[in-house]
């Protein structure tokens, strides 16, 4: 199956040809399946003039209206699902039948935020006669977003979703290594009858790219899913202009296995949510730690399950586990492995490259992993499962909060007093008990201290796309005061 045309979306016009380019590689081979053009500055102010032009008429449209356009590009996606999920294969790596998932989950999305657009509610406070107070929410004005490669499908359209649906217009910047899903996503918006300028799609030199726009007083909000690092970097650019900021960013999820845990569920759950997507997944569990009477028990079914899954190729229909997105990741993924090894973990399963072309590495468990290694204060972000015993709850809790990320987390235990006090005890946006749910379109997906601020998704997933007004009204025959 041929790969799919990239473009630029510049007020309803694609552009296919621009100064400069940049291949896109299949990470299952390495070939180069396609070219993406580049945005420069005339393409970037380009952009910015669209969205500027397109928000003052698109914040006026019924929110009904918007909520349609949405639905009907959401029919659109399930109609051409297949299609999209097999570019998002080809061009991410992960298994088809995630992929598939990620691409329908996202037409729900459509559906969901499209409603949640026209439950923006305001407020009428008491005044006393004559007099009126309310309170309105508005659209916050043009959006800057920027997603990673990782959920090609997921981090774009939960960012301009939610941006349309709540009257804003919205320039996005997917990751250049995986155009074409988000691509897909933007023309079915197209098909809807979303007006020219409302969604604008431009790729380029990340720092470039968000320096300028962030630097046009056009944009008043800006979202972001990435690194901790860059995400720093960013809301200091936006800082300068004092714009709205959505940050999703990285975590280092613990698990906390509890001696009275169901230990053959919680690892019949945990093994297929570590290893999705290759590890590839801000809200994998990765940090195992495992009370020491069933730490044995737990580390040894857990690695025999991880050895079962099958890695290959993600449009080959048998696979668990495709490659890794990039080279960048493979050898990061084989040097955390290393690091733990030279401070005495044990490797209980994997540990390796797989053949010698695309970014394939084996699902690996490593087992008493000492807090001195890497993959223990650093996100590993791919295919490896470190696991350490403890010994008590207060210890537990301590070292689950030790670093300053706190995305998600999990626990597993069959006492109500510890489910509670654990799950009170985590400091993560995100808990889960008994169970790997986390992310749903009703629930709020965010963090707290380092991985980020505000949330997508839910019902709050609307509120960073809204300012809010204040309006206090007197009639002429009212006293003035």
């Amino acid at each position: 199956m041929p790969y799919a045309k990239l473009s630029l979306l510049i007020d309803g016009k694609w552009i296919d040809r621009t100064a400069a380019s940049l291949p896109v590689i299949d990470p299952s081979n390495e070939d180069i399946i396609g070219h993406l053009p580049l945005a420069g500055i005339g393409e970037l102010d380009a952009a910015l003039g669209a969205a500027d032009r397109a928000f003052r008429v698109w914040r006026n449209v019924n929110p009904a209206e918007r909520a349609r356009i949405l639905h009907e590009a959401a029919r659109h996606v399930r109609n051409r699902a297949a299609a999209i999920a097999r570019l998002l294969t080809i061009e991410q790596g992960k298994p088809l039948a995630q992929a598939l998932a990620e691409v329908l989950s996202n037409a729900d999305f459509l559906d969901w935020i499209g409603q949640e657009g026209r439950r923006t509610y305001g407020r009428l406070i008491p005044a006393g006669p004559g007099r009126r107070w309310s309170v309105v929410k508005e659209p916050v004005g043009p959006v800057a977003a920027f997603s990673p490669w990782n959920f090609p499908a997921t981090a774009t359209v939960r960012k301009f979703g939610a941006a349309i649906a709540a009257g804003c217009s919205c320039i996005i910047k997917p990751s250049e290594e995986t155009p074409a899903t988000c691509l897909a996503f933007a023309q079915a918006l197209v098909d809807a009858g979303l007006p020219a300028g409302v969604l604008n799609v431009v790729f380029g030199e990340p720092d470039r790219v968000a320096r300028h726009l962030l630097a046009s007083p056009i944009i008043r909000k800006l979202t972001f899913t990435g690194s901790i690092p860059i995400g720093k970097h960013l809301a200091r650019l936006a800082a300068d202009g004092m714009k709205r900021v959505t940050m999703e960013l990285g975590g280092h999820a613990p698990v906390v296995v509890f001696d009275d845990a169901d230990v053959e569920r919680a690892v019949d759950l945990l093994v297929p949510s570590q290893f999705r997507n290759a590890g590839q997944v801000c809200v994998s569990p990765t940090r195992f730690f495992v009370q020491r009477s069933v730490h044995r028990k737990f580390a040894d079914a857990f690695a025999t399950r991880a050895g079962t899954l099958k890695v290959g190729n993600g449009l080959d229909i048998d696979v668990d586990m495709g490659p890794l997105a990039n080279r960048r990741r493979l050898d990061a993924v084989e040097a955390f492995v290393e690091d733990a090894l030279s401070h005495g973990a044990k490797l209980l399963t994997g540990g390796k490259r797989v053949g010698n072309k695309g970014f394939f590495f084996q699902p690996t468990v490593l087992d008493e992993v000492p807090e001195s290694a890497r993959i223990m204060s650093e996100e590993p972000f791919g295919p490896i499962a470190p696991i350490t015993p403890f010994d008590s709850l207060d210890e537990v809790v301590e070292r689950a909060n030790r670093l300053p990320f706190g995305l998600a987390a999990y626990a597993f235990s069959t006492s109500a007093d510890r489910t509670a006090m654990i799950g009170s005890a985590l400091e993560a946006g995100m808990v889960a008990i008994n169970n790997i749910v986390v992310n749903a379109n009703e629930l709020p997906f965010g963090g707290v201290k380092e991985s980020g601020y505000g949330s997508e998704a839910g019902s709050e997933g609307i509120e960073p796309f809204l300012v809010t007004k204040m309006i206090s009204e007197a009639w002429r025959h009212a006293e003035m005061s």
